[in-house]
């Protein structure tokens, strides 16, 4: 049993859950893409600053640019700046367990056009985990939830999974894991800045809560997350890093529920349920089994 690994992926899954609510309480005080593009690129310069100090370059091979690009604009301008924009109007729990079915997204894009195999198990894992979302986004949609800021944390659940599956190829950086990641955030700060510029004022409530909340967003899920991501990703490959994100949705709602107040009803708590053992059954089907 791999201590380090376990450890990380724990770690990661709680780090990365935990963004929705400290994006909640950056919204409801700041405009979200000029909070979410100073981010990037506060984050996107430590991490390069830092990873030259360590000796990294910034030379990468043609598909490690390309990679990283994708991976820029995808996850941190799109997904990001989606759900950002989408939590003005719903709730971190709701955003959370959103995202949460990326791996589920994943698992059926490479079995509809990448010929993924997939073992029973699997399949049933996402016919169990659609499911369950299905379930709380019926009582969400039924209890009046904004249907705009939901299809936006669709949208971008989908620009999240073009990503991850990016990520093969990036990971492969190299020896320059913390380069790449801060490449990265510049390149989300950067797309994010012509939207942020063109379309809001800035127009801030200024608080303890909204400067506690951005630095944490900056340094840990921001950075921190992405880079352990990434080593775990290195350590034990992409496909058991991300049995992980099965414990996503109850990191969210666990933590949206402690520091926002956010109530939840049975059946939130039973899609909550279905939602991570689909997640888990896809995983488990799909890790490949050790001699």
């Amino acid at each position: 049993m791999d201590i380090r690994a376990i450890l990380m992926g724990l770690a990661f899954a709680f780090m990365w859950s935990s963004a929705f609510t400290s994006a909640r309480m950056i919204v409801v005080d700041a405009p979200p893409l000029t909070a979410l593009a100073i981010r990037f690129l506060i984050s996107g310069l430590i991490g390069v600053l830092v990873a030259r100090a360590m000796g990294q370059q910034w030379n990468l091979t043609r598909g490690q640019w390309r990679a990283t690009a994708i991976f820029g604009l995808c996850q941190n301008a799109l997904y990001l700046g989606l759900y950002f924009v989408a939590m003005q109007t719903i709730e971190a729990s709701l955003a959370a367990i959103v995202a949460s079915t990326m791996p589920l997204l994943v698992a059926a894009a490479s079995w509809l056009f990448l010929g993924e195999r997939l073992r029973p198990l699997a399949i049933g894992g996402l016919v169990a985990g659609f499911a369950g979302v299905s379930l709380i986004m019926g009582m969400r949609l039924g209890a009046g939830v904004d249907g705009f800021g939901l299809m936006l944390c669709v949208i971008g659940v989908l620009a999240l999974t073009v990503a991850t599956l990016s990520v093969r190829t990036a990971s492969a950086t190299g020896g320059n894991l913390l380069m790449v990641v801060g490449l990265q955030m510049l390149i989300g700060a950067a797309v994010l800045a012509v939207p942020a510029v063109a379309l809001e004022s800035w127009e801030v409530n200024w608080s303890w809560r909204l400067v506690l909340a951005f630095i944490y967003t900056t340094l840990v899920p921001g950075l921190a997350a992405t880079w352990v991501w990434f080593a775990l990703v290195g350590r034990i490959g992409a496909v058991r890093a991300a049995t992980y994100h099965f414990l996503n949705p109850f990191f969210g709602v666990a933590v949206a529920a402690a520091l926002l107040g956010e109530a939840l009803g049975l059946f939130d708590i039973i899609g909550v349920a279905v939602v991570m053992a689909g997640i888990l059954a896809v995983q488990w089907a799909r890790t490949p089994t050790r001699r």
